[in-house]
């Protein structure tokens, strides 16, 4: 423990002589300055107790002048070494010393400045080691507890104990760990003078809460990754190394997310494309946590351009961790339990508090690997309706032959369309488009007109346009249910992007 001004006085092997009756600061000594200036401001930085045997302070005035300068540089205490230039004290040094509430002391001939700056580093020095090795025992700590069973929860559990106060993690504005609001308690725990408090994670106020102190941590990642720290916070070194470990464990977990979406979407997307199927494809389901005999559904979350490679790393919200997540075609791909699914609404406002401007499309629950083909195109086609949060009602015809590999509807959607989109690209003549807008408005050449602002007739050329280039007729039923597939079949492909 650093030594004080009272502690100095008291120790008998210096035999330092009080002076006046001004009030001892209980602050620790933070050095020693022996000095012969007449103003030694310059060489002091607060704190210090002064020593001089006042050589130059030879009159009234320098004594009290000396007095002034050094209380106003900080300093704790003067030590007046007497039997060099004065016998005694000089009662001017002591009056105006006595004015301010500035200590004095008298340090005896026969002992040395040096004996009192020894006394005081050899504190100095032993409270470092002190802290140093309080700080190295709280980094073992901290690691053992990110290590351990408990990992981030524990360690910012820890980290409360050690400051006293509620901590807690934020990434993507969202908490992920650690204390849901701020408060002080009421003191550490014994032997932890300086030890984190944690439940499970939960929507919180934004970043300008008041209440929280926030540090950065470093991810590589967009994230707006911090460690909060109730209020009011001073810093403590234990904090740098706390931050350090967070950091290294965000950034594995991104690193083991990224992997383990990237193989679970390699496998739902050979599955959706019948790839794998049968038996082979139960077994390889089961390996990733997918029991094939229970109804499952399927969620697909999908951003913005710019937005999509922070899926790959996107971390989950509370009640989703243990949801299985792979990458496919650029989307966010869920596979969801029937039975204790978490609610797709609490996701949809997760994604907006991340920033991500995101579409989430939610298939029916079914059983088999073929039900999780079905579940995964109705997810898709329920994605075109363009809300934030998408469910399929029922399984449309369109997502039941997607479902089948067997059935070419890539290939009947090229052939079908690839006349008239050369001819639009060509001409700019919107014949796809005006061709869609029939089909959705039920075959009414008026509707069409009034929609695209066009005139009737114009709407009747472009469709026998549309007849004389794909060779199909929307006025006659089949080939407009032909149409009709080859559209819709070409929009889930191209995820209307």
């Amino acid at each position: 423990m650093a030594l004080t001004l009272l502690d100095l006085l008291r120790d008998p092997a210096l035999g330092l002589m009080t002076a006046g009756d001004a009030e001892v600061s209980p602050l620790p000594i933070q050095w020693v300055a022996v000095t012969e200036l007449e103003d030694p401001r310059p060489f002091l930085n607060g704190a210090e107790v002064v020593l001089t045997t006042g050589v130059r302070l030879l009159t009234v005035p320098a004594q009290r002048s000396f007095v002034r300068r050094t209380h106003s540089a900080g300093a704790l205490a003067i030590g007046f070494g007497v039997g060099f230039a004065h016998e005694r004290i000089p009662p001017a040094l002591l009056a105006e010393a006595h004015a301010l509430g500035l200590p004095v002391f008298g340090v005896p001939y026969e002992v040395p400045f040096i004996a009192i700056g020894k006394k005081v580093s050899d504190s100095l020095s032993a409270d470092h080691y002190a802290g140093l090795e309080e700080l190295l025992e709280s980094h073992a700590v901290l690691a053992s507890a990110l290590l351990g069973a408990g990992g981030l929860g524990a360690l910012l559990d820890r980290l409360a104990r050690m400051l006293g106060t509620e901590v807690a993690l934020f990434q993507y504005g969202a908490r992920i760990a650690g204390a849901v609001a701020p408060h002080r308690r009421s003191s550490p725990d014994a032997g932890e003078a300086q030890e984190g408090g944690g439940t499970a994670a939960a929507r919180v106020p934004g970043t300008g809460d008041s209440r929280w102190h926030r540090l950065p941590i470093a991810t590589g990642l967009k994230d707006r990754c911090t460690l909060a720290i109730g209020e009011p916070y001073a810093h403590a070194p234990v904090v740098d190394y706390a931050q350090s470990l967070i950091s290294v464990e965000l950034t594995n977990q991104a690193r083991n997310r990224t992997g383990t979406r990237a193989a679970l979407g390699q496998l739902l997307e050979d599955v959706v494309r019948g790839a794998l199927a049968g038996p082979d494809a139960v077994a390889r389901l089961a390996s990733s946590g997918i029991d094939t005999t229970l109804r499952h559904s399927v969620l697909i979350v999908d951003a913005a351009s710019g937005q999509r490679r922070a899926l790959r790393t996107l971390p989950l919200p509370d009640g989703w961790n243990e949801v299985l997540s792979g990458i496919a075609d650029d989307r966010l791909v869920l596979v969801l339990p029937a039975s204790g699914t978490p609610d797709p609404a609490q996701l949809a406002r997760y994604l907006h508090g991340a920033g991500l401007t995101a579409r989430i499309g939610v298939g029916g629950a079914y059983t088999q690997s073929s039900g999780l083909r079905w579940s995964y195109y109705e997810a898709r086609e329920a994605l075109q309706r363009g809300q934030s949060l998408n469910l399929a009602d029922r399984l449309s015809l369109t997502s039941l032959l997607m479902s089948s590999a067997d059935v070419p509807l890539a290939d009947l959607a090229a052939e079908t369309l690839r006349p008239l989109e050369f001819f639009d690209d060509a001409h700019g003549s919107e014949l796809t488009r005006t061709l869609q807008r029939y089909l959705d408005l039920d075959g009414s050449v008026a509707a069409v007109a009034a929609e695209l602002d066009l005139h009737r007739n114009t709407v009747r050329y472009r469709l026998q346009q549309v007849v004389a280039l794909s060779g199909y007729d929307p006025a006659v039923t089949a080939d407009r249910v032909h149409l009709y597939l080859a559209l819709r079949v070409r929009a889930l492909e191209r995820g209307d992007r």
